[in-house]
C-alpha cells in the first residue's frame, strides 16, 4: 500500500511519497523548484538514501546556485546560453540576472515556488502534482507558459517524473526542459561504476558550449569505474539500446541507480564536481545553447502542450 505525508523539517515543506510494503520513499520540495529532496529505501534490511540534498530551506535560498543547482528544474532553457542572448522570430532577447562567466545558466524557474494541485495514494502508486505559472518575469524571456510537474512512486522502487509544458502566450515560444539531480550512493564517486548507452559525445569549446561537432566515446558503454575521470559533458542517448539507458552502481554496497529516460530527453549531461561526493546525471530535452544552435528545442503554438518524462529506480543487487 502506498501513502503520502506532508512534513515540516529544517524550514522545508516536504511532500513525501511512500511504499509501505517495501520501504521505498521519495521526498519532493514544491517550494524549491519542485526538486527531488530524497529517494531511497528504509526497511529491516536496508537504509539507503541516494539524493545529494540541501540541509535546510535557508541553505537552498542562500546557496542553491553556489552548491551547483542540486535537484533543480531546468526551463525554459538548459545549461548555458551563450552571452545570455538568443534570437527567436527575428527578434533578439537577452536573459537578465544570474549568469556564469557571461552566459545565462540553468533556466529561469529552478528556485520557484510551485503550487501543489494534487496528492494521491492507492494500492498502485503515490503521486504529487504541482504547477508553476511562468508569466514573463524575466524581460529576456517575455513569454508565458505553465510548468506542471508530477512525481510518482511506483512498485519496485521506481520513481517517475513527468513535466508538462503548456504555452500560454498568444504566439510561438521556444522551450527546453531538464533536471539537475546529484546522486550519492554512499561512497566517493571515484569508487562507483557508471554505464550509459550513447551514440557519441558533443564537443564543447573552452566555455562548455557546443561547437556543433560530435565524437565517439565508448568509455562508459559498459560498467566502468569512474576513478579520477572528470566529466562535464553532454552525451546523445542511444534509444536503440534496452532500458535502463544509464546505471550508476555501488557494487560493494550492493545496489545501483537505474535511469529510464523517454525519447523526450535525448541528451544525458554528466558532471563530476571537485568534491567527488556526488555526481550530477541530468536528463535534458536538447543540447546546451540550443536556442542559438538552431536545434535541440521545441517550438510550441498558443495553448499547445508537450510532455517530458524520465524515471529513476533503485535496484538491489
Amino acid at each position: 500500500m502506498f501513502s503520502t505525508r506532508i512534513l515540516e523539517k529544517n524550514g522545508f515543506t516536504i511532500h513525501a511519497l511512500e511504499d509501505q510494503s517495501s520501504g521505498f520513499f521519495a521526498e519532493i520540495l514544491p517550494d524549491c523548484g519542485a526538486a527531488l529532496h530524497a529517494f531511497g529505501i528504509r526497511n529491516d534490511q536496508h537504509n539507503i538514501q541516494i539524493i545529494d540534498y540541501y540541509v535546510s530551506k535557508q541553505e537552498f535560498d542562500e546557496k542553491c546556485e553556489s552548491l551547483g543547482y542540486k535537484g533543480c528544474k531546468l526551463s525554459p532553457f538548459v545549461c548555458r546560453l551563450r552571452h545570455s542572448t538568443f534570437t527567436f522570430g527575428n527578434k533578439e532577447y537577452r536573459i537578465l540576472g544570474r549568469d556564469l562567466n557571461g552566459h545565462a545558466i540553468h533556466g529561469l524557474i529552478y528556485n520557484k515556488r510551485y503550487l501543489v494541485t494534487k496528492m494521491t495514494a492507492d494500492e498502485s502508486n503515490a503521486s504529487v502534482s504541482m504547477l508553476y505559472e511562468y508569466r514573463s518575469e524575466n524581460k529576456g524571456f517575455p513569454f508565458a507558459y505553465d510548468c506542471e510537474v508530477t512525481w510518482t512512486l511506483e512498485p519496485g522502487g521506481k520513481l517517475s517524473v513527468q513535466t508538462k509544458i503548456t504555452n500560454q502566450t498568444d504566439g510561438l515560444i521556444p522551450i527546453q526542459d531538464g533536471w539537475h539531480p546529484y546522486f550519492n550512493l554512499g561512497d566517493k564517486i571515484d569508487n562507483l561504476e557508471l554505464e550509459f548507452q550513447s551514440t557519441g559525445k558533443l564537443v564543447f569549446d573552452d566555455e562548455l558550449l557546443p561547437t556543433g561537432e560530435k565524437i565517439p566515446d565508448a568509455t562508459f558503454d559498459s560498467l566502468h569505474t569512474i576513478g579520477q575521470i572528470h566529466l562535464d559533458n553532454s552525451f546523445i542517448l542511444d534509444f536503440q539500446e534496452c532500458q535502463p539507458l544509464c546505471v550508476l552502481r555501488n557494487k560493494q554496497a550492493g545496489y545501483e541507480l537505474q535511469i529510464y529516460p523517454s525519447a523526450s530527453y535525448p541528451i544525458l549531461q554528466i558532471y563530476t564536481p571537485d568534491h567527488r561526493q556526488s555526481i550530477a546525471i541530468e536528463n535534458l530535452s536538447g543540447q546546451p545553447n540550443a536556442f542559438n544552435m538552431g536545434n535541440g528545442f521545441l517550438t510550441l503554438e498558443k495553448s499547445e502542450s508537450t510532455i517530458f518524462k524520465t524515471a529513476y529506480k533503485i535496484n538491489l543487487l
